[in-house]
């Protein structure tokens, strides 16, 4: 049997459980922390592999191994990797409180609401966009992604509450900061977790489901739920097949370009991803954030056109570009240069598909392509309907392949 104990967080190791073990894995903190048995084997974890090789040959021969982790070990924690070796059947798993639970005890708040990310080990990308899009985000820091990494990412809008040390009674510390200030701080290797707040958000509505907000029940909403000007708006059977060919979700960062009303940027937010909306004129950004206001959500409004706007922004997984003008080539070819998954892009004018066809083909996407062309319902006098037709609309999307999907910039 594999005894696997949680601690680190002020739970002490009970003495049985490590009596009579062969062999003792953990971090150096935690095998400093504790007295091992007699004759028992200390292997401190760094690389994985050795340490379960290690453990393999003890359960070979039958003999007792403890495992000492962090908090929970059952949450982003060594038990997948040993069950996934050994078997579940073979494991013991103690807990103990995890970092995160730890770090909102400390703050007195709940975190069923609580989106929870690893950036151990793992592309930081995916923790920022999640701190950008929901109020209440927990990140699972490593080298080279902890306070410092994220704060530089994330700009401002936020507070980040860095926990260090939880469970030690002389060097915990649960600190408040701004992105820049946590940006600017060496937070050397005892950070524990870091929470992203928007701390006008932290109490939100009695949940039924924890973790990120359930998806909407609805997408692809009618033009009378934005603010919109002159009926200048993507219409909604658009946006339906703009949104499936985007497929945007949590963790991803989705531009919309030439944005108008906001209303592909807000449909994302609501299904999850980080949203930048640019827009060039001071009064349709305007209109951007009360629509992304009216519906709950974050998106990053950027008043400056493109495609000169889009070079402070971090690279997107998808862009949705509209409108049109002299400028579509090139700002189509600035969003497929540096879109990591797809670009969308809607067009009225029939002369503007080939220029924008072809800076997605030039920028090395898979083109591909529809003309939409749908008719409404609408009533006649006497009780009648009829249809009336909407204006068709060009959508273009071009998808980056695979095998190059490597090369763009992270």
């Amino acid at each position: 049997m594999i005894t696997v104990v949680g601690t680190g967080t002020g739970a002490p190791v009970p003495g049985e459980v490590l009596a009579g073990a062969a062999l003792v894995v953990g971090g150096r903190r935690h095998l400093d922390a504790v007295d091992l048995p007699e004759g028992a084997g200390r292997i401190v974890l760094g690389p994985l592999a050795p340490a379960l090789d290690a453990i393999g040959e003890c359960v070979d021969r039958g003999l007792p191994v403890v495992v000492l982790a962090s908090g929970d070990p059952g949450f982003f924690g060594i038990v997948r990797a040993l069950a996934e070796r050994f078997g579940p059947g073979r494991l013991d798993v103690r807990p103990g409180v995890s970092s995160v639970a730890a770090a909102f005890a400390r703050l007195g708040l709940p975190w069923d609401d609580a989106v929870v990310v690893s950036a151990h080990g793992r592309d930081l990308r995916t923790a920022v966009n999640a701190c950008r899009a929901h109020p209440k985000v927990a990140v699972l820091t490593g080298p080279g992604a902890g306070p410092a990494e994220l704060g530089a990412a994330l700009g401002g809008g936020r507070v980040l509450v860095v926990a260090s040390a939880l469970g030690d009674p002389e060097r915990e510390r649960v600190e408040r900061v701004t992105p820049a200030e946590a940006a600017a701080r060496d937070w050397g290797t005892a950070v524990s977790v870091v929470l992203c707040l928007d701390e006008a958000r932290t109490l939100g509505a009695v949940r039924t489901v924890a973790g990120a907000g359930a998806r909407p029940a609805g997408w692809a909403l009618d033009e009378g739920e934005f603010a919109h000007r002159d009926s200048m708006i993507t219409k909604f059977e658009v946006r339906a097949l703009a949104l499936a060919r985007l497929g945007p979700r949590l963790g991803d960062l989705v531009w919309d370009v030439g944005a108008g009303s906001g209303s592909v940027a807000v449909e994302c937010a609501r299904l999850g991803a980080a949203a930048v909306a640019v827009e060039r004129t001071a009064e349709g950004a305007g209109r951007i954030r009360a629509n992304a206001a009216a519906h709950g959500v974050d998106v990053d409004v950027v008043h400056g056109a493109a495609p000169g706007a889009l070079d402070g922004l971090d690279d997107p997984d998808a862009v949705f570009v509209g409108g049109g003008g002299r400028e579509l080539p090139d700002i189509v070819g600035a969003c497929a240069r540096r879109a990591r998954r797809t670009v969308v892009v809607a067009l009225a004018a029939l002369d503007r598909v080939p220029a924008a066809r072809a800076a997605l083909t030039g920028a090395g996407l898979r083109c591909d392509g529809v003309l939409l062309q749908s008719s409404r319902l609408a009533p006649l006098p006497g009780d009648v309907t009829r249809l009336a037709a909407a204006n068709p609309v060009f959508l273009l999307w071009g998808v980056r392949p695979p095998a190059t999907s490597e090369g763009v910039a992270k």
